[in-house]
């Protein structure tokens, strides 16, 4: 009999989560309500930022920064080609260009040196991905991005509750280093909503373009109206937003999973530590490739990535993941580098652009971790890897 299936990844929702849902609805607001201002508070109390604003995906996340940060036609705006297609989906939105750099062979996140290769006089920001939960070398990126009149936005989606170590050895928590950083809530993620974002910020004014460009670009808060008053029910629209606003009801959801965040990390640090025992045995020599952690840092494990050295091997990388397919586990790959995809294609991108991204894409099965597998699975998992 088959083991039951293992995703490789799924949402941890318990009771609580369930009756802090059904109270919001038999409440007064389902939706632009108070929970949307206690979950940000409560975002932003623990990432160590000022400002947090919820909003309705983690694209639409990354499409407010975006925004935020003023990129327009034709400005460039570097990133990696190593994340979901949504990164740079978000500057093509606003009529910009991405520009892919390449990555660090060790921990899969943009490098940068090859950022700096690639900063042109069109450059309006950055966009880092932290890579499974790997912080990327966030306060390098900062100074780059700062020496040359850069936005700097961290796609935090992997790394909520991530930490990394500045100069003097200080612990910084992931959302409160870069200009803007984005994080998502999908199931799959540290915590869920459902669906859901959030951009965190120290920046005031980034603040208020955020606030606004989710709500239609319109206000009713007296200190940013810039018409006189008509009375109490005034409001006025000042840009051209859209409606990306969360609801009551997943931001009731959302409190309730942050409150278990910290141990749902620790669960998954757990699992990790397993993963890496057990693929460093001689079994795996010169075979598989654990994900690298940097000593300056501290992953919340979104994901774990194994990198096959197939030649060695003897299989193709379609035959592993088949046949660990056929064992009931989840696998998965992340990710198909995004100028791989037609719709790149058709805007003039190539192949060979980032030769590590592309190298790195041929080799590596992303095999589940989430905070509700039983050690049995996770055993389990490593014994059909050995058997494959």
């Amino acid at each position: 009999m088959k083991h039951p299936y293992i995703p490789y990844g799924r949402q941890y929702i318990d009771e609580e989560d369930i009756q802090a849902v059904i109270d919001v609805l038999k409440s007064d607001f389902l939706t632009t309500g108070p929970k949307i201002h206690e979950f940000e508070k409560k975002v932003a109390d623990y990432v160590g930022c000022k400002y947090a604003v919820c909003i309705g995906t983690g694209t639409a996340a990354l499409h407010a920064a975006c925004y935020a940060a003023n990129i327009s036609t034709d400005d460039e705006v570097i990133t990696t080609p190593m994340t979901f297609a949504a990164t740079s989906n978000s500057i093509l939105y606003l009529g910009g260009k991405p520009v892919f750099a390449d990555i660090d062979p060790h921990t899969y996140n943009i490098d940068p040196l090859e950022i700096e290769k690639k900063i042109t006089n069109k450059t309006k920001a950055i966009i880092a991905v932290d890579f499974a939960g790997q912080p990327a070398e966030l306060f390098k990126i900062k100074d780059l991005a700062e020496r040359h009149n850069l936005i700097f936005i961290e796609d935090a989606a992997h790394s909520l509750g991530s930490e990394i170590m500045d100069s003097k050895r200080t612990w910084h928590k992931i959302g409160s280093i870069a200009h803007m950083t984005t994080f998502s809530f999908h199931p799959v993620k540290h915590i869920t909503t459902a669906e859901g974002g959030m951009i965190c910020t120290n920046d005031p004014k980034l603040y208020e373009k955020l606030t606004l460009f989710r709500t239609h670009g319109i206000t009713r808060s007296p200190e940013l109206l810039m018409d006189k008053s008509h009375g109490k029910w005034y409001y006025e629209q000042q840009l051209l937003g859209y409606n990306y606003r969360l609801t009551d009801l997943q931001a009731a959801l959302g409190i309730s999973q942050l409150n278990k965040l910290d141990d749902f990390i620790k669960r998954r640090r757990e699992i990790a530590t397993i993963y890496d025992k057990a693929f460093s045995e001689s079994t795996f020599k010169n075979k598989i490739t654990i994900p690298y952690q940097a000593s300056n840092t501290k992953s919340s494990y979104h994901i774990y990535v194994l990198k096959f050295n197939l030649s060695v091997i003897g299989k193709s990388r379609e035959e592993i993941f088949n046949k660990l397919s056929d064992l009931n586990i989840g696998v998965n790959v992340h990710y198909i580098p995004v100028y791989y995809h037609p719709y790149y294609q058709s805007l003039g991108y190539s192949k060979g652009l980032c030769p590590i991204a592309e190298e790195l894409y041929e080799g590596i099965i992303t095999i589940p971790l989430y905070p509700g597998m039983s050690n049995e699975d996770v055993n389990y998992v490593i014994k059909s890897i050995k058997e494959v």
